[in-house]
């Protein structure tokens, strides 16, 4: 017979995280545990700063979307919502131009909710606002589990979405690849494992997070030339761009391939890329397209992480 443990819920926060700027708002800000928010979002999140200067108050984390330059406001509350945290966090997307706006809080009161609820029906599309519980389980005397539990989120932008693709064809087929690219990928366990979700766009591009603000994995459909890209790019870092070159050799090696290092002395960003043929029409050949920007892009990170 097999015995099951019970799961129960940690109520106060406080016993994991007893003060909010010291203790949860640092947890949150490492590699691991912001993977966590970004899969409850579906956003690659990049932190640029913690308890970031608003005039005489300070955001808890300000941060930008992974391969756009959208910016990201993340407000802590190890309690119930109130109203001082609703009008700092308008406050604070004004002060800092935010895109995206996250709360994140013990418990969301009915009437916060409702006001999040309204602040995504009535802002412009591309602004989101995002409010999530945190919850604690444990099982018996196990290690303590977090979740996040989004309470309101917007649309997914899906009235952006149709609006774009509704007048271009070439937006719609942009964004019927990333679709079932998703689809694919994150069936896959080790792709799931190497890179959190990205939400399908009409962009031609979509980005993978490697755990950095200084760079990441970029994968491209090249629909002129019928081809797909995938890339690392550094956003402003020459220096950086230099030391991944020292490694060249045993980056190819590492990743069995060659690869086109080109650090565009002219501009910020520099890239280092593999290029393959696609044929973007036909649907058939999608899985195979797939499978090998999954196969570069995880080659790509194991190799590349190791000099960041």
């Amino acid at each position: 017979m097999i015995n099951l443990g019970q799961l129960k819920e940690i109520k106060d926060l406080r016993k994991v995280w007893p003060h909010e700027a010291l203790d949860f708002t640092p947890w949150l800000a490492e590699e691991d545990n912001l993977m966590l928010l970004s899969d409850a979002v579906g956003l690659e999140i990049t932190v640029d700063e913690t308890e970031s200067s608003v005039g005489d108050f300070n955001v808890d984390i300000y941060a930008t979307e992974t391969g756009t330059d959208r910016k990201i406001i993340i407000e802590n509350q190890l309690e119930d919502t109130n109203h001082d945290h609703l009008g700092k966090l308008i406050t604070y997307a004004s002060g800092k131009a935010a895109d995206i706006v996250i709360w994140i809080v013990k418990r969301a009161r009915e009437e916060h909710r409702a006001a999040i609820e309204w602040l995504n029906n009535h802002t412009d599309e591309n602004i989101a606002f995002f409010l999530l519980e945190i919850k604690l389980y444990q099982i018996g005397d196990s290690d303590i589990a977090v979740k996040f539990e989004v309470i309101e989120k917007p649309n997914d932008w899906t009235k952006e979405i149709k609006r774009q693709t509704s007048s271009s064809p070439t937006l719609q087929a942009r964004y019927d690849y990333w679709v079932a690219f998703n689809e694919y990928a994150f069936n896959h366990a080790a792709f799931a494992k190497a890179f959190n979700r990205r939400k399908a766009s009409t962009d031609h591009w979509m980005t993978l997070s490697v755990g950095s603000s200084a760079c990441h994995i970029s994968l491209l459909q090249v629909r002129k030339d019928n081809n797909i890209t995938v890339e690392w790019y550094i956003t402003d870092d020459k220096e950086l761009y230099q030391k991944f070159y020292s490694h060249k050799a045993d980056i190819e090696s590492d990743m069995g391939m060659t690869l086109d290092w080109r650090e565009l002395p002219d501009k910020k960003a520099s890239r280092i890329l593999v290029i393959h043929e696609a044929d973007f029409d036909n649907k058939d050949k999608w899985p195979e397209q797939f499978d090998w920007a999954m196969d570069v892009a995880m080659k790509m990170k194991k190799a590349f992480k190791k000099y960041l």
